[in-house]
């Protein structure tokens, strides 16, 4: 075997890599979860439209395309 245990080492990396990780069982149901994804898109469009409309264009792209 030429890679020795390197393989065993990689495997342990990505576990430990893997524990860190966001979690997608999050304990909500698929309706629970979009109705969250959706509120927070909700507020962030609000957001967003706050701040262009208050001239602030903190992005530095502009929204309006050629």
């Amino acid at each position: 075997m030429t890679r020795g245990n390197q393989r065993e080492k990689d495997r342990e990396r990505a576990q430990a890599r893997g524990k860190g990780s966001k979690n997608k069982d999050d304990g909500l149901t698929p309706e629970q979860r979009r109705e969250r994804d959706a509120k927070a898109l909700q507020e962030k469009t609000a957001k967003k439209a706050a701040q262009s409309a208050s001239g602030g264009d903190a992005g530095g792209k502009s929204s309006t395309k050629k």
